[in-house]
């Protein structure tokens, strides 16, 4: 996926989690933040930040910020992107050789999954993706804050693979250049260890890292994962 008309920029605060102040230019600028979470790590003053125009004219903030340097590395902060780019890949190939069905936003029992697919030989499964920006020392690690929605849908899949289909959690890693992958434990041990039952209840378990630009983000390979 790419995203148009990008500009660097230097992070100054983060009133909210909606938004940020940043210089553009010599210029004092608020800008939305296309990610909700803490990124405590990442956004710090000083941060060079980019930031794609809005397509929008009725939106309160011209630019998005869409991705932030952490010393050599380029982390991609859009929370969207993740699902859009493994849409693409999916529908490339790159999950299934021979998709004929890939349905985003599928209820299920009590979750909504990300997608919902079915194949030529007929089997058929869910899917629920996250986005991975946290860093520690070259290993991803989620969450960066706990999720007990994550945890919920990692409970759900495991059920839906008990009763017959397959079930997936694609951990995207919006940068690139990973050692491996990992659930954070430190911050949520609740979902690791909900992870840990879910691969051992036979739901698949991936880790993709990403090709990350200022104006781009795509799927590239896969990295370990270390549970």
């Amino acid at each position: 996926m790419e995203y148009g008309n990008v500009r660097p920029a230097e992070f100054v605060a983060r009133p909210n989690r909606f938004v940020a102040r940043v210089l553009l230019d010599g210029n004092r600028e608020t800008v939305h933040v296309k990610n909700t979470g803490r990124c405590r790590e990442l956004l710090v003053p000083g941060a060079r930040v980019y930031l794609a125009e809005g397509t929008n004219p009725a939106r309160k903030t011209r630019y998005d910020l869409v991705a932030v340097e952490k010393g050599p590395l380029l982390v991609n902060l859009d929370s969207q992107a993740p699902n859009k780019v493994f849409a693409q890949w999916a529908r490339a190939g790159g999950f299934r050789p021979e998709l004929t069905l890939l349905r985003p936003e599928t209820v299920w029992g009590n979750s909504r999954f990300d997608f919902y697919w079915e194949d030529a030989a007929g089997r058929r499964g869910f899917v629920e993706v996250k986005g991975v920006t946290l860093e520690e020392g070259g290993h991803a690690r989620f969450p960066d804050a706990p999720t007990l929605r994550g945890v919920k849908h990692l409970e759900e899949l495991t059920r839906a693979r008990a009763e017959g289909y397959e079930a997936a959690v694609c951990f995207v890693v919006q940068m690139g250049g990973m050692v491996d992958f990992a659930p954070n434990d430190a911050t949520h041990p609740a979902f690791g260890a909900a992870l840990r039952r879910a691969a051992a209840g036979d739901v698949t378990v991936l880790a993709m890292e990403c090709d990350v630009t200022p104006g781009s983000l795509a799927i590239r390979q896969a990295i370990p994962v270390r549970l």
